[in-house]
């Protein structure tokens, strides 16, 4: 049986570390270029997706193949039985690591899971769960020190405010934060109400509100105001976190939810929440989910080079107010 791997979860910024690893795996980066490959299953034809599994490694032991979202092509019966077949019959010398979002709710229930478990151990499977609430104070504390610096309890339990349950823009916040010290002592209280994403926030609401009013000049304005006061990757982690934030919202005002409910089906502070809460009823669910799905074409056309976040985000911002 070949090396296949499956991650999933909905805690997409673990997900890429542990993909940024394998590829981390080949001894000489030379060789790591040519001999992987980064595909979009939505998008790749079964021609070229089988040419890639098959394919010879060049001066190395085996090549790597990194499929993004099976389940976006692979959505029926007929479709995901001939994709496993391909699966197992693979090359011997071919690594191939699947990945997609995945909700707690649905994980256990996955098609890959589901076939994974009658593969006697030969396929490995791995969950990467966004932490609740509760326990992103640990995270945070944890991310200091893997950043090699330390944070006083009081600073991360300020910073989870800020961040909610969201690893990514945690672990941006904290690389700003120690390097606003200098890594020279632990982070206080103090330096995340200095440097931390609070500044930023009040333009991420205000940019959604623009956007949700259809007004493109205003939304540009703020988007460029962001993107002058932090690097790209940052503002896209808020970008992306909100319109999260918002179809979590509106999924939970759908089912006759108040704020309270999203506080807690959301993980954040009382006060994002009700924000949050009045921009998710200025969108449809079905924009949001669109919206979202646009969201992650975008980060996996930045991934691979194929497109600059800040261009992406002036695209997006005129598309959508169009």
């Amino acid at each position: 049986m070949p090396n296949i791997t499956f991650l999933y979860g909905n805690d997409e910024f673990a997900i890429s570390r542990k993909l940024a690893e394998f590829t981390a795996d080949f001894p000489d980066p030379t060789s790591a270029d040519m001999n992987t490959a980064r595909l979009e299953a939505r998008t790749v034809s079964e021609n070229d997706l089988n040419n890639a599994l098959n394919a010879m490694p060049f001066l190395s032991k085996y090549r790597l193949v990194l499929l993004a979202n099976p389940s976006g092509k692979y959505n029926n019966p007929a479709t995901r039985k001939k994709f496993l077949e391909m699966l197992e019959n693979i090359s011997e010398t071919t690594k191939l690591v699947m990945y997609e979002s995945v909700e707690p709710k649905e994980a256990e229930k996955h098609w890959l899971n589901k076939w994974s478990q009658k593969q006697d151990g030969k396929v490995k499977t791995q969950a990467f769960m966004m932490p609740r609430i509760k326990e992103m104070s640990g995270w945070i504390v944890n991310e200091t020190k893997r950043q090699g610096g330390q944070i006083e309890p009081a600073a991360a339990t300020k910073l989870v405010e800020m961040v909610g349950a969201d690893t990514r823009q945690a672990a941006q916040e904290i690389a700003k934060l120690l390097a606003y010290v200098n890594w020279a002592r632990p982070l206080k209280v103090a330096d995340v109400e200095a440097v931390s994403i609070v500044t930023a926030e009040p333009d991420i609401f205000a940019m959604v509100d623009a956007l949700a009013a259809g007004d493109g000049r205003t939304s540009q304005k703020l988007l460029r105001r962001l993107l002058e006061n932090d690097d790209p990757f940052s503002v896209w982690g808020m970008v992306v976190r909100q319109f999260r934030l918002l179809l979590q919202a509106r999924e939970v005002l759908d089912a006759r939810g108040g704020v309270n409910e999203v506080t807690s089906a959301l993980g954040v502070h009382p006060f994002v929440a009700e924000k949050v809460a009045g921009q998710a009823k200025r969108f449809s669910l079905t924009a949001l989910e669109k919206i979202h799905h646009k969201l992650l074409e975008i980060d996996e056309a930045a991934k691979t080079g194929q497109v600059t976040l800040d261009l992406a985000m002036e695209t997006l911002v005129v598309e959508l107010t169009a």
